[in-house]
């Protein structure tokens, strides 16, 4: 059985991929994890900011091991990365758009008003990028070359999902893959060319 917190963090997780931050209350949060408002403030004693940011972190990090997974599955880099657009387009066609990815959700919210909760946002996609960029150096980009590659997917991903969710149509979304998979390749290629 899933302790009274674990069911928190859970519950919110959902709830901001379907109804964002400002559209999640803190009774819904309670209704949804059959918990209490009591509970909630003990185990975060800063209500639903702390909450938000353990979810953030929490989410975070399982996505950044699952971007990890899904680019070490293929040694061709540029056919992992559409790879991995082609399952987040399966995903969001499975869940009819359900945002799958709490984190832009919320940051789209509060990055202009909540620094806070826009800084916590912020670190996730920092350690994503770290992930990406990483995988860049390995398959043979520099350093400043394979973080700014890594910065362009992650934004794909997240602006992908807006544009996705907003059309109800992954076309697009896959095609950032296809497209993606075509920028690595001429970049690694054009890297090779002049020896790094």
């Amino acid at each position: 059985m899933t302790g009274t917190r674990e069911r928190i963090v859970t519950a919110t997780n959902e709830l901001f991929r379907r109804q964002g931050y400002n559209g999640t209350s803190l009774k819904d949060i309670t209704g949804a994890a059959d918990a209490t408002t009591g509970s909630v403030y003990h185990f975060w004693p800063g209500g639903k900011d702390d909450l938000t940011v353990e979810v953030l972190m929490t989410s975070g990090a399982a996505y950044g091991e699952l971007f990890e997974a899904v680019l070490d599955e293929d040694d061709d880099i540029g056919r992992a990365v559409a790879a991995f657009f082609d399952a987040g387009a399966d995903v969001l066609e499975t869940t009819d758009f359900i945002d799958p990815c709490p984190i832009g959700t919320v940051a789209r919210e509060v990055a202009s008003t909540h620094d806070g909760l826009r800084a916590a946002a912020h670190a996730v996609f920092d350690g994503w990028v770290d992930v990406g960029a990483a995988r860049f150096e390995r398959a043979g980009l520099p350093p400043e070359r394979a973080r700014e590659l890594a910065a362009v997917v992650i934004a794909a991903v997240e602006g992908g999902f807006v544009l996705a969710r907003t059309t109800r149509d992954t076309a697009a979304f896959r095609a950032i893959g296809r497209q993606l998979h075509v920028l690595i390749d001429a970049t690694l290629a054009a890297t090779e060319r002049i020896g790094r």
